[in-house]
């Protein structure tokens, strides 16, 4: 076996004042309950919220008060993600890595702004991979990365092994992220710990996915802290042997007779996609995508719509049908 304990915090976050007391006092009270954590995630943009108005420069005080944190508790510590305003003026959604001896390792910025509604927030460019001696490897992603699955495609190809992931999600797609987060163990055969906010700082529902894409631990809407023992040479067994000794799909991917030429920008094979229109906020009364004529109002008592004459649709013996 290869043990390693991992504590997610589902907390409550503000958006105009910091949290990052409240992490640390968080921090305290877990490792006293559960001293055998290696390491803590937090939920993304935890420190401050959502706020771009709150970016800072990195580094600066609020990551040496977690660098002390993890040293003082011999953890590895991911304390979410914070805005960062780089010296270009352009602002990220920036998570840092920090070893059990208190030192930054590693930084990430988010690659998948949740745009349009996050349209002043830079994408970045740069994987994040690290290694936990003598356990192995882990990548970092946040929230919106995981709707693309090429994120983790990367990740996993170099080896990554358990897959760290803070969200900030308070809105009505949460039970499709959380079923992107199994079918993302699965697909990968890797570990997922997706750790959600509360407030500001979403609706809950965190959960720790194994790659077999059972769910180990899911969280409710309350606070939550919830350290899990993965075994990652689970990962290592199922990706040479398959999933329940079935699927063996990075092997698979690794072995594919087809390269994809969606990924060549200039094949054309995206058209359709340049057709979609533009990436923007949907305003009221929005008919975008709909592509149908709407028939003329009808008075009471008088015959029924000519259905044959919205595009897209065929009779079908005396029925109508979408094709």
């Amino acid at each position: 076996m290869t043990p390693f304990a991992i504590c997610g915090v589902q907390m409550h976050v503000s958006a105009l004042q910091s949290n990052v007391e409240g992490m640390l006092h968080r921090l305290d009270v877990l490792m006293a309950r559960f001293p055998w954590t290696q390491m803590v995630l937090f939920s993304e943009l935890a420190p401050f919220g959502p706020l771009p108005k709150f970016a800072q420069p990195f580094y600066n005080d609020t990551t040496a008060q977690f660098c002390e944190a993890a040293r003082k508790h011999r953890i590895w510590l991911i304390p979410g993600s914070m805005f960062e305003k780089a010296e270009s003026g352009h602002i990220y959604n920036t998570s840092v890595v920090i070893n059990p001896q208190g030192e930054i390792v590693t930084s990430y910025r988010k690659m998948f702004p949740f745009r349009p509604y996050e349209a002043d927030v830079e994408a970045g460019t740069e994987f994040c991979i690290f290694d936990v001696p003598e356990v192995g490897r882990f990548g970092l992603s946040i929230c919106y990365d995981i709707w693309f699955p090429e994120t983790t495609r990367q990740l996993t190809s170099q080896g990554v092994e358990v897959l760290l992931h803070p969200v900030l999600t308070g809105t009505t797609d949460r039970d499709a992220e959380l079923a992107i987060a199994r079918a993302t163990a699965a697909q990968f055969q890797c570990y997922v710990i997706d750790v959600n906010g509360l407030g500001a700082g979403g609706v809950g529902k965190s959960c720790v996915v194994d790659p077999t894409s059972m769910v180990l631990h899911q969280s409710a809407g309350q606070e939550d802290q919830f350290p899990i023992e993965i075994d990652l040479s689970m990962v290592r067994r199922q990706r040479e042997t398959g999933m329940r000794g079935l699927g063996q799909v990075l092997k698979s991917f690794r072995d594919r007779s087809v390269d994809f030429s969606v990924y060549d920008r200039n094949s054309g094979t995206d058209a359709y996609l340049h057709r979609l229109g533009p990436l923007e906020i949907p305003q009221q009364g929005s008919r975008a995508g709909l592509h149908v004529d709407v028939p003329r109002e009808t008075a009471p008592g008088s015959a029924p719509y000519d259905f044959t004459q919205i595009k897209g649709v065929t009779p079908i013996l005396g029925k109508t049908s979408n094709g």
